[in-house]
């Protein structure tokens, strides 16, 4: 096992977490910073010529874990692991950003979904060889299009 630590911390408009849109039709697009540490500077070499990020982050709110849960979009129970709930086993969050620019060691993103102060774990660039019309929304696409 390792000892996760952070790379740097976020800048987010979202203070609290009822602030952070949830449910079916959620929008992410709020723009924020991911400030990262000195030390890490190194690492971001090239990270200008991609267009979207994935962000490996801490959920640092949450408390315990729970395997079933109704999540906002629905109200049937899911698995935590078919879900993007916060009370997981481990407290490990995955946000897709778009990167407008990068100046030293901010990089100005849009599509925050964390609180502002939030530990970020690692940044990867954004590649996925899956076509569109591959992807499966399982459970959600279903609640989707249940009438409301």
């Amino acid at each position: 096992m390792f000892t996760p630590r952070p790379i740097g911390f976020v800048t987010s408009p979202y203070k609290n977490t009822g602030d952070v849109p949830r449910g079916l039709g959620a929008q992410h697009s709020a723009d924020g910073v991911l400030k990262i540490l000195p030390e890490f500077e190194p690492g971001l070499t090239d990270i200008e010529g991609f267009s979207h990020l994935f962000v490996l982050w801490e959920f640092d709110h949450s408390r315990g874990f729970e395997l079933l849960g109704t999540p906002p979009s629905d109200n049937r129970p899911h698995g935590v692991f078919a879900t993007r709930s916060p009370y997981r086993p481990n407290p490990i969050a995955l946000t897709v950003v778009e990167l407008l620019r990068r100046d030293g060691l901010d990089l100005h993103v849009r599509g925050v979904d964390m609180l502002d102060g939030t530990p970020i774990l690692d940044i990867k660039p954004y590649l996925s060889g899956v076509p569109s019309e591959k992807l499966r929304r399982g459970w959600l696409a279903e609640a989707e299009s249940r009438p409301k």
